[in-house]
């Protein structure tokens, strides 16, 4: 483990050990992300639930949020060289990568509400978007070297105006719009559940089961990334406003919000109310054995009295 007592911790000159306190806690909760991750990861691919175009989405959502706990578990601050400027690199890649994909969630979510579409064939815009532009945007401070010892850990240097193009000012862009929309989806989807009530109809009731089917597993992702991304703003704003005087509690609650959302988006996942139903022992070790089976499993065929070949 790499400690702050064999380098410098700008944040707190005087009180290193701080510096050391929140690299503990942000490892602590980006382990606690990776094992979200790997679970939803695992279950998605053990039901096959990436089926549905909505389940892939969360699986790409949660491959990124497992890459991106990664950087929060490469430890603290290094001296200035290629491993610090990996742990930058690799650290701004899958923060936008997270971002992309919680936008295309949410832009989704806005197709099946307000458009009532869902549009599958974007799937492969959603790729290139969510892997070209992070790694467009994660290359550029190699310009100029900006990459190095950052606070407490490995990021741009103590550059605001890279900071902000990089990183802070699309993010904040992202969280209002995000925010915006978000509210003008619960506000849709309410009017439309009033607007259900009464008179049974059969395409009213087929169009709403196909609208549950669709916005239901999505609609908590965009809002748990809102709800971590709170306390990281704030300490930025801070760090802005004064940034010769760092809040030390705030910080603490960034250090524990900003890598957890793998690990709340697990629980939220599990909670699901089909998923959790199949999460018993039972159903976990038939799906794992029907998985790993390489023969061609049981097949269903339809007996003919005059000798036909079956089907």
């Amino acid at each position: 483990m790499n400690s702050t007592s064999d380098t410098d911790c700008p944040l707190f000159p005087d009180k290193p050990g701080q510096c050391d306190v929140l690299i503990a806690i942000r490892r602590t909760t980006g382990a606690l992300s990776l094992v979200g991750c790997i679970f939803m990861i695992a279950v998605i691919w053990l039901f096959k639930k990436y089926a549905a175009f909505s389940q892939r989405l969360i699986l790409y959502l949660s491959i990124g949020a497992l890459l991106n706990s990664i950087s929060y578990l490469m430890g603290g601050l290094r001296p200035d060289g290629p491993m610090c400027d990996f742990q930058a690199w690799w650290m701004t890649f899958f923060d936008w990568t997270v971002l992309l994909w919680v936008c295309c969630i949410t832009f989704n979510l806005y197709l099946n509400v307000i458009k009532m579409i869902t549009k599958e064939s974007l799937e492969w815009v959603y790729h290139v978007l969510c892997l070209g532009l992070p790694l467009l945007l994660s290359c550029l401070p190699f310009i100029g070297n900006h990459y190095g010892p950052a606070g407490a850990w490995c990021w741009i240097e103590d550059n605001w105006h890279w900071r902000v193009g990089i990183w802070y000012g699309p993010l904040f862009l992202a969280i209002f719009c995000l925010f915006v929309v978000y509210i003008y989806i619960t506000y849709i989807l309410n009017r439309k559940a009033s607007s259900w009530q009464g008179t049974y109809d059969p395409d009213t009731e087929r169009h709403k089961e196909l609208m549950k089917e669709d916005i239901k597993p999505l609609r908590a992702y965009p809002c748990i990334y809102l709800a971590v991304s709170i306390f990281p703003l704030i300490n930025r704003i801070q760090n802005a406003v004064s940034p010769e005087y760092p809040v030390f509690p705030l910080m603490v609650l960034s250090a524990l919000s900003s890598p957890i959302q793998g690990a709340v988006n697990a629980i939220v996942f599990g909670l699901d109310r089909e998923t959790f139903s199949r999460l018993t022992p039972s159903q976990i070790k038939a799906a794992f054995l029907k998985r790993i089976s390489r023969g061609p499993g049981i097949q269903e065929y339809q007996h003919q009295e005059d000798g036909g070949t079956p089907y």
